[in-house]
């Protein structure tokens, strides 16, 4: 169950080679865990000092964590999609077939 209302804290540590630190909440609560994926689409991984905005929920374990995390003043990056495989097949086929064409006409 997550707490939906958000939250504001700095990085006190992060592991950048782990990809996980730990938030010190300006309210004061206990240092929360965060991991690298709750930071989606940010511009940059984030460092020892940044001020983190959160969400807080429990792990499957029971232990609290930080979700839907973001970097204050950091960017969201714009992420590339990514062509469909079926696109990229037709066309390996496609240059396929004109290869073999421009070969025999060749031969």
């Amino acid at each position: 169950m997550a707490d939906t209302s958000i939250q504001k804290g700095v990085l006190k540590t992060w592991k950048d080679d782990r990809g996980f630190g730990f938030i010190q909440p300006d309210n004061g609560d206990k240092d929360i865990f965060m991991h690298i994926s709750s930071l989606k689409g940010m511009a940059r991984r984030p460092v020892r000092g940044d001020v983190i905005f959160y969400e807080v929920a429990r792990d499957t374990g029971g232990k609290l964590k930080a979700i839907n995390t973001r970097i204050e003043g950091v960017a969201y990056q714009e992420i590339a999609t990514k062509p469909a495989r079926k696109w990229l097949w037709l066309l390996a086929i496609a240059l396929g077939l004109v290869s073999a064409a421009v070969a025999a006409y060749l031969s």
